[in-house]
């Protein structure tokens, strides 16, 4: 391998190509190779002063070698020849020495990516450090002058990703894509100048262009905003009402769908739904989706962790469970195919992911949904992870809202709402048209019939 190229941009496809081919000799009946390549720069301020300042270039490569029914993962940061030569005769050994399991190995051929499109998922505008230091601290000036409650800042940051990922296999495959992301956020803290409680909350925002970042000034001023609401909160009496969930908060319930519908919960038996394809598992107005190829998305990629297309996988479908989401093992594990939703780490072994995972939008306004509940609490946060995914049984602390009459009279905090995943999906009775992505996962406004909210 004294031979290898060097390892700039388009250069990887001959990389991978050698180190696939020395697998090979060594014994390998197959394989696959991923490398990754990135660089960031990530700034946190704090009441003006710069807290912590960090840049990282990585480069990483990781290789899964089969020898017939026995495989093993194992990578590198350092590029050398002698250096990828001794990673494939190691794994080579470590794959020898493990136990065999008929289910392993690459998709097939025939099922791997042909078509592998540009999904403009990379903005070259590269921030200095100077410009980020600029932006949080604009950000968190922003929070401060909006109201003269906030007092203080767990701080204000930004940061910039840019990678790009090449997968490789025996079977001929080689596709490449890169990708951007830049977020900003501030976390402030107001004092309520009456009784001098202190209440904190955050606002950011995360795109893949920086151009369609929300502004330092709008994301302060919502930031101030959400802060400054809950002061006064309380706690309220133990009782059973209708539970809105915000945007922010009802992505974890579709968190919750994603993991019981992984297929390693499903074939080890840990998931609330088994053996519920086909059926009935939530309200008609429930519709998740996981689209892998939304232009511009911060989950889309063009192919998954093995090489698969990613596609748009409809798991609920007006209540209905239609799919779940698999990976060629866990797939072959329930005798179904992979919905091209592997995700891996450089080195690890492929397991389910999702990409752009999302609860199509109702009719209703957020404003609506609060006037249609006379008595009952709109939760802006969890905590605590009381959820179990075999029973579907859910208890945790939340923050938020008490609303009267369709209006919110008062901020709520040390209260527990309590529930079980079945009947919450079921009961879900109205959802917002304010669907916004914030990241890979978002939901509009969720508002269901009936929780147990415990207080005092």
């Amino acid at each position: 391998m004294s031979n290898l190229p060097t390892t700039s941009g388009d250069r990887f496809p001959e990389l991978a190509a050698t180190v696939l081919k020395r697998a090979k000799a060594l014994g390998a009946t197959e394989a696959d190779l991923l490398v990754a390549e990135g660089d960031s720069v990530s700034v946190q301020v704090r009441m003006s002063e710069v807290e912590r300042l960090s840049k990282a270039r990585e480069k990483v490569l990781g290789i899964r070698i089969f020898i017939g029914k026995r495989s093993a993962s194992s990578s590198t940061s350092d590029f050398s020849a002698a250096s990828l030569d001794r990673l494939v005769s190691d794994t080579c050994s470590l794959a020898k020495a493990v136990v065999e399991d008929d289910t392993s190995g690459l998709p097939l051929p025939d099922q791997m990516a042909v078509d592998i499109p540009d999904m403009d998922m990379r903005d070259d505008r590269q921030l200095t450090v100077d410009e980020e230091i600029d932006l949080a601290k604009r950000t968190e000036k922003s929070a401060f002058s909006a109201d003269s409650r906030i007092t203080n800042s767990e701080g204000a940051e930004c940061s910039a990703g840019y990678g790009s990922i090449l997968l490789a296999n025996s079977h001929g495959f080689v596709g490449s894509y890169t990708s951007s992301s830049y977020s900003l956020s501030v976390s402030p803290i107001a004092l309520d100048t009456k009784n001098g409680g202190m209440q904190r909350d955050y606002w950011y925002s995360v795109k893949r262009k920086f151009h369609e970042l929300d502004s330092p000034e709008q994301i302060g001023q919502e930031a101030a905003r959400r802060t400054v609401r809950r002061l006064g909160s309380r706690s309220i009496s133990t009782q059973e009402v209708p539970v809105i969930f915000d945007p922010q908060i009802a992505q974890g319930l579709l968190g919750h769908i994603a993991s019981a519908v992984s297929g390693y919960s499903l074939y080890k038996g840990a998931s609330f739904l088994m053996d519920q394809l086909g059926k009935k598992i939530a309200a008609e107005s429930v519709t998740v989706v996981d689209d892998g190829r939304l232009p511009n998305g911060m989950g889309s990629r063009p192919f998954d962790g093995e090489g698969l297309p990613t596609r748009r996988n409809v798991i609920v479908d007006k209540g209905v469970l239609t799919s779940y989401l698999l990976d060629t093992y866990s797939g072959r594990k329930l005798g179904m195919a992979s919905t091209g939703n592997a995700s891996r780490s450089v080195g690890e072994n492929p397991s389910v992911g999702t990409t752009n995972l999302f609860l199509s939008p109702g009719t209703a306004s957020p404003e609506e949904i609060l006037k249609s509940t006379k008595r009952g609490l709109l939760v802006t946060e969890l905590i605590g992870f009381g959820v179990n995914m075999v029973t579907g049984d859910y208890s945790r602390g939340a923050v938020g809202f008490w609303i009267e009459n369709g209006e919110i009279v008062h901020p709520v905090e040390e209260v527990t709402i309590a529930g079980n995943l079945k009947n919450m999906f079921n009961d879900i009775e109205m959802i917002g048209n304010d669907l916004e992505f914030r990241g890979r996962t978002a939901s509009p406004t969720v508002k269901i019939r009936k929780m147990i909210v415990a207080g005092h």
